[in-house]
């Protein structure tokens, strides 16, 4: 089987299950309203560890909360896709708690900007197509670089949150980290019940 067929039987396994799945009325269960029960927005990283292991260690059930998944769970940019999801959460769906949950052992920690471009080479981007970028005001290596220490990511990414200029004063932001390999949560910033 060749690479570009193994890659499409993994999706037609899924359309399989998914066909499977409609069928047998699964769905039930999983029936929840649209504004989360919990009035909690989650921004953590999209690790494939923590797509069971988040809700269950934080015991939170479909529709309690938002969860935003990106990697290394970090708001950078105070006008990019994560923070636009949690104007919306608070604004429309009435979120009034924020947690960021960034985790251990990260892959987007130790992230180079340069090893990625080159990644990218590899697989066919071209320098015209860098230089495209460069085009529109992107410095490419500081974007894609990785954040180094994961306790000032999770401080950075409150920060920015905490004084965006459109996130009203009555919306808390906390943030943590939770250890992939036990569930177990730690707060990086202070935790005020």
């Amino acid at each position: 089987m060749s690479a570009a067929e193994q890659r499409t039987a993994s999706i037609t396994e899924i359309l399989e299950f998914n066909r499977r799945f409609v069928e047998g009325d699964k769905a039930q269960p999983f029936k929840a309203g649209r504004t989360p029960k919990k009035q909690l927005a989650i921004v953590t990283c999209m690790d494939t560890r923590l797509i069971t292991l988040l809700t269950a260690a934080l015991g939170l059930e479909n529709g309690d909360a938002n969860i935003i998944k990106v990697a290394g769970a970090e708001v950078q940019d105070p006008f990019g896709a994560p923070m636009r999801s949690l104007l919306v959460a608070v604004y429309e769906l009435g979120v009034t708690d924020i947690m960021i949950i960034a985790h251990t052992e990260c892959g987007a920690q130790h992230m180079s900007g340069e090893g990625m471009a080159a990644l990218m080479k590899q697989a066919g981007i071209t320098e015209a197509a860098f230089e495209a970028v460069g085009a529109q005001g992107v410095d490419l290596d500081n974007w894609l670089e990785g954040f180094g220490d994961t306790e000032d990511a999770v401080r950075r990414s409150v920060a920015t949150i905490q004084t965006h200029p459109l996130m009203p004063s009555h919306v808390n932001t906390y943030g943590f980290i939770i250890e992939t390999q036990t569930g177990r949560l730690t707060p990086v910033t202070q935790f005020t019940p």
